[in-house]
Order: structure tokens, then C-alpha cells, then sequence
């Protein structure tokens, strides 16, 4: 397996693909953070180790810039950044785990398999596509563009209910009786209220908006 090594100390970098090597992986090095995205195109590795503190371009920004062009890899995030806040920075940016300086090699060489057989794994994944967006069903997890999408259950199910029927318009009641279980509205515009919060935490900020209104009828996704 391929693994794409990103780390600007020489002395790091080569301990690493020495260590990766003698276990059976296939280890490259980049040490500048500006080519690391041109190496993870060419190079398309399935695990990328990815230091945060890098010249030109930070672990981070690379890290954010990988998962909204959705290169398909799976990242462990090295830093000597250790506390909490710290750590919360590197996985919201989009990497899957993260480890601190220094590091056992063993330890290393545990997350990268876990995150090996998650990759292996992650194709029978049961998850809904709608343009930018991707609904993973079974971890309940949204992203669009890459990005992380905190929603809370309610909301989940209403994106779940709107992508399983894409570009087709729903009423208040079709949506009241399948992610409420209501034939009848209590609160008079409890559907309203939820699609406003979905788009605000889907759309905001993007270009295209995907939750669209068509007016006295009801709502639907659409990127057109």
C-alpha cells in the first residue's frame, strides 16, 4: 500500500519511510507543503501522513484543501501540538486521526493500519451522493465538498428524506408523516423551521444553494 509521507524534518521523514518500508508498505516523501497536493494527484497514495507544521502551505490548510477537492486518502495528522483544542483543529479540518510528537513507531504503525482497513472497507460504506453533498448512512455523518457538516437527528433525516427523492418536490405533509411520523402539523411550521436550518448549515457560504423552496407546494434539493 502507498503512503504518501508529508514532513518538512528530514530526520522525521526518513525514520518513517525507513520504518514503513521494512513493514511491507510503499513509502514516498514530499517535504515542502505546497507540492503535496500535486504528489497526492500523481502519486494517488491510500494513506497520507501529513506533519501540521509545514512550509508554504500549514498541515491544516492542506488537510481542509484535500477534502474539499475530495482526494480520496486517508489522513494521520502529526503535530507536536498536543492539547485538546489542538487536536479538535486537526480532525474538523478533515483528517481522520491525530498524533502527537513524539511518537512510539508502533503506535504510528497501529493507527495506519486501522486506518488501512477503514479504507478497505470504506467502499461498502451505505451512503447517499447528491452533487456536493454525501450522507454517510451508516457512521450518520454529512459532508459537502469534504467539509463536515454538523446536523443534528432530525435534520439528518430530513437531508436523508430529500436525497432519497432528488429534484422531486415533497410537501409539508410527505415530509411531516416520514421524519416526523405526523399526519398534522402541532407547531403550524415545524417542517419550515427544520429546512431553514438545514440550509443554513448545508448552503451557507457556498455558491450553490441545494435546498430549494417551490413556493406553496413544498421543498427539494436541486443543483441546478
Amino acid at each position: 500500500m502507498q503512503v504518501l509521507i508529508i514532513e518538512d524534518e528530514q530526520r522525521v521523514a526518513d525514520f518513517l519511510a525507513r520504518g514503513l518500508k521494512a513493514e511491507g508498505y510503499f513509502p514516498s516523501v514530499v517535504n515542502d507543503g505546497a507540492e503535496a497536493l500535486h504528489a497526492i494527484r500523481t502519486q494517488q497514495p491510500a494513506l497520507v501522513i501529513l506533519d501540521r507544521m509545514l512550509p508554504n502551505l500549514d498541515g491544516l490548510t492542506i488537510c481542509q484543501l484535500i477534502r474539499a477537492q475530495q482526494l480520496p486518502v486517508r489522513i494521520l495528522m502529526l503535530s507536536a501540538l498536543g492539547d485538546t483544542a489542538e487536536r479538535v483543529r486537526g480532525l474538523t479540518s478533515g483528517a481522520d486521526d491525530y498524533l502527537v510528537k513524539p511518537f512510539a513507531f508502533e503506535e504510528l504503525l497501529a493507527r495506519l493500519n486501522n486506518l488501512a482497513n477503514r479504507q478497505s472497507g470504506a467502499a461498502q460504506r451505505n451512503c447517499l451522493r447528491f452533487a456536493e453533498i454525501e450522507l454517510d448512512l451508516d457512521l450518520r455523518q454529512v459532508r459537502r465538498a469534504g467539509e463536515l457538516v454538523n446536523l443534528t437527528a432530525r435534520e439528518l433525516n430530513l437531508l436523508e428524506l430529500l436525497m432519497r427523492n432528488p429534484q422531486k418536490v415533497l410537501s409539508r405533509e410527505r415530509i411531516l408523516a416520514n421524519v416526523w411520523s405526523m399526519n398534522e402539523d402541532p407547531l403550524t411550521n415545524v417542517v419550515d423551521v427544520y429546512i431553514r436550518r438545514l440550509r443554513n448549515k448545508l448552503d451557507k457560504g457556498h455558491a450553490v444553494g441545494y435546498v430549494r423552496t417551490l413556493r406553496g407546494t413544498g421543498y427539494y434539493l436541486s443543483s441546478d
